[in-house]
């Protein structure tokens, strides 16, 4: 048995193809596309309105339905080994041991886009776009893809 697995979770965009981001550091959320998340010329994604990095900007959604995947996981790979070590138990009648059911699985629901009340701000400095709370982009915010405050967003 392999020590090692994947998963893979879709994280949906919404209808002009931004995913949801939270920064983790000031709690606000903001969009961007996939494309430039995922472009090596990005080295870092900046949160608008605080500036600071961080390590991730999954929201609570994603985090939530990694864990109960991999809790499931777990789970089946637990009762896959208990299941034989029934079985050779059986064989050499050293010692009973018997396993009950299955742990029933979690839900585990696909994530939906929400939060709709963000706006889409032009950055000049990257020529790259992202959705963000319409308060930013009136008092300024600072660029998610290189961290330059830019006072005038179209």
């Amino acid at each position: 048995m392999s020590d090692e697995f994947y998963m893979t979770i879709s994280i949906p965009t919404d209808d002009e193809g931004y995913i949801l981001l939270l920064c983790e550091h000031c709690g606000t959320f903001f969009k961007a596309t996939p494309s430039d998340i995922e472009d090596d010329g990005v080295l870092r994604i900046f949160c608008p309105s605080c500036g600071l990095t961080s390590e991730n900007y999954f929201t609570e959604d994603v985090i939530d339905l990694a864990l109960r995947m991999i809790k499931n996981t777990a789970n089946d790979k637990l009762y896959a080994v208990f299941k034989k070590l029934e079985r050779y138990n059986k064989r050499n009648n050293t010692i009973k041991f018997k396993v009950g059911k299955r742990i029933k699985h979690e839900t585990e629901d696909p994530i939906r886009s929400g939060i709709e009340a963000l706006e889409v701000a032009n950055f000049p400095c990257c020529r790259r776009t992202a959705k963000i709370k319409p308060l930013l982009k009136m008092t300024g915010a600072y660029c998610p893809f290189c961290g330059v405050k830019n006072y005038e967003i179209e």
